[in-house]
């Protein structure tokens, strides 16, 4: 389920290159998430692994995620089945 809502996220991934070749991608309604990488490629492995722990501390901390690509973990049944 965490893979899917990640899956999710990354289509709504927006990236922009910087003056310096550096690549910042961030998920405009996942508040907080941003990475940089050294290319797109990268950017885009590491927003992957950062959306995955992004997700897990929210259902864990029981914050209302957003709901992406009709993925909503905001319910008890998708919480317990995120935590097993």
């Amino acid at each position: 389920m965490v893979q899917h809502y990640v899956r999710e996220a990354l289509a709504q991934a927006v990236y922009e290159n910087l003056r310096d070749g550096r690549v910042v991608a961030t998920v405009p309604p996942c508040k907080g998430v941003i990475v940089f990488g050294v290319d797109h490629r990268s950017a885009q492995q590491e927003l992957s692994s950062v959306l995955e722990e992004w997700t897990m501390l929210g259902v864990r901390l029981c914050h209302t995620l957003p709901v992406l690509g009709g993925v909503d973990l905001n319910t008890d049944d998708a919480r317990a089945l995120v935590q097993y």
